[in-house]
C-alpha cells in the first residue's frame, strides 16, 4: 500500500510524485497510457511569467519558475537539468503604440523582472524580427524545457533519489473507479486491479474532470485544442528567445470556444523552430485543420520574414485542460476525503508543475503551504458548470 497514488504520468503528475517522494511519502503513479503520453507530449515546454495577470496564477508561476531553476541547477549537466532547460527569456512584441502602452501597464502591475524595449532596440534582442513593430517588453525569467524529458526526468529522479520502492509506475492501467472506506477514498480501481493508498491525487490533465466524476464530484475541465508547426532544423539559430505578440496574452485569458490564433515562436536545442499558437474548444477532435496551420504560418512569417524560406516538416496538436476561470485546481477536495486535485492548468501545466507538486506535498505532510491555495480550491465552481460550458 502506498501513501499516495498519483493519477496521471504527465509533467504535473510527475512533479506531484517527485515532491511527494522527496517529502518522504511512498508514491504510485498510475496512467492508462505512457509517461507524457497526453497533453505534456504535445506542449512547447513553456515556463512563463510574462503571460500571467497579477494574482494567484502569477504567484504560482513565480514560485514554479524558481523551482524549475533549482531542479535544473542540481542536475550536473551545465544547468540544463536533463530536460533541456533554457533560461532564454521571453520577448512580447506590440504591433501598435496602443498595444505597447497596454503591455507596459501590464508589466508594471505584474511586479516581476522586465525590460521595456523601444522599437529601435527590438533587433538587439531578435535581429530577424520584422521592422514595423512598435516595441515590446522583455521578461528574463521566461524559460523553456523539453516537456517529455522533464516528466520522465522527474519520475526517474523520484525513483532513484529517495529510496528503493519510494516511487513506482503502473502504466497501461486505466482508472475505472475509486475504493472507499465509508466516505473516504482509499485507492483506485484500475484495468490492472485495485491500488490502495492513504490519498489519491487527480493529475489527469484534460481528463481530470472524468476522473473526478468517478469519485462523484464535478470539475468543469474541458479540452481546448491547439496546433503547433515544427520547422526543419536550422544550421544557425534564427530566434534567440521565446517571442510572441500581445494577442497571445488576450487569447490565454479568453473564454471563447471559437478559434483564436496568435504568433508564438521559439527555437529548440535541436535546431527546429516551434510555431503556435491556436486555441479552440472542439472536444477531442484531432482532425488536422489546414486553414489553422496556414494562419499560424502566415503570422510567423509576418513576425519573422526570414521564416518564409524555411520548410515546415510536421505539425501536431494537443488539448489544454481548460477551466472556466483560467485557474488550475489544486488541493484537497472537501467533498471527498482523501481525494486531491492537480489539474486544469490549461496551457501552463508545464510551467506550473513544480509549484503544484511542491504545494501538494506540503499539504499531504501537514505543512503550511507556501502559497494560499484557496483560489485554486476544487469546490469553487457552481454545480453543473461543466455541462453549461460544453
Amino acid at each position: 500500500m502506498s501513501d499516495v497514488i498519483v493519477v496521471g504520468a504527465g509533467v504535473v503528475g510527475a512533479a506531484c510524485a517527485y515532491y511527494a517522494a522527496r517529502a518522504g511519502l511512498d508514491v504510485t503513479v498510475v496512467d492508462s497510457g505512457s509517461v507524457a503520453g497526453g497533453t505534456t507530449g504535445s506542449g512547447e515546454g513553456n515556463i512563463l511569467v510574462s503571460d500571467k495577470e497579477p494574482g494567484p496564477e502569477l504567484d504560482l508561476a513565480v514560485l514554479s519558475n524558481r523551482l524549475w531553476r533549482s531542479l535544473a541547477e542540481h542536475a550536473g549537466d551545465g544547468g540544463r537539468g536533463g530536460f533541456e532547460f533554457e533560461a532564454k527569456g521571453g520577448l512580447v512584441v506590440a504591433e501598435t503604440g496602443e498595444v505597447r502602452r497596454l503591455l507596459t501597464e501590464l508589466a508594471a502591475k505584474q511586479d516581476v523582472e522586465h525590460v521595456q524595449v523601444p522599437p529601435e532596440s527590438l533587433r538587439d534582442y531578435e535581429p530577424h524580427l520584422a521592422g514595423d513593430l512598435a516595441g515590446g517588453v522583455f521578461y528574463p525569467q521566461d524559460a523553456q524545457v523539453q516537456p517529455m524529458l522533464a516528466a520522465a526526468t522527474l519520475l526517474r529522479r523520484g525513483a532513484e533519489s529517495f529510496g528503493e520502492g519510494t516511487l513506482r509506475l503502473r502504466l497501461g492501467a486505466a482508472v475505472t473507479g475509486f475504493t472507499r472506506s465509508g466516505d473516504r477514498v482509499t485507492g483506485v480501481r484500475t484495468s490492472q486491479g485495485d491500488v490502495r493508498a492513504g490519498a489519491v491525487i487527480n493529475a489527469a490533465g484534460t481528463w481530470g474532470g472524468e476522473v473526478a466524476a468517478l469519485a462523484g464530484v464535478d470539475l468543469p475541465i474541458l479540452p481546448r485544442r491547439g496546433f503547433i508547426l515544427v520547422t526543419e532544423p536550422l544550421l544557425r539559430p534564427l530566434i534567440r528567445h521565446k517571442v510572441y505578440t500581445a494577442a497571445y496574452v488576450t487569447n490565454v485569458a479568453s473564454d471563447s470556444a471559437g478559434l483564436e490564433t496568435s504568433a508564438v515562436i521559439e527555437g529548440t536545442q535541436a535546431g527546429t523552430v516551434l510555431i503556435g499558437a491556436s486555441r479552440e474548444r472542439v472536444g477531442f477532435d484531432r482532425t488536422t485543420s489546414v486553414p489553422v496551420l496556414a494562419r499560424l504560418a502566415d503570422q510567423a512569417v509576418a513576425l519573422f520574414p526570414a521564416l518564409r524560406d524555411v520548410r515546415v516538416i510536421r505539425s501536431y496538436c494537443g488539448f489544454r485542460p481548460y477551466c472556466p476561470d483560467h485557474l488550475p485546481v489544486i488541493g484537497a477536495d472537501p467533498r471527498v476525503p482523501g481525494l486531491y486535485h492537480a489539474c486544469g492548468h490549461e496551457g501552463a501545466g508545464i510551467g506550473l508543475a513544480p509549484a503544484t507538486g511542491h504545494l501538494l506535498a506540503q499539504v499531504l505532510t501537514g505543512e503550511r503551504p507556501d502559497l494560499d491555495l484557496r483560489p485554486f480550491r476544487p469546490d469553487r465552481f457552481p454545480y453543473g458548470q461543466s455541462e453549461e460550458a460544453s
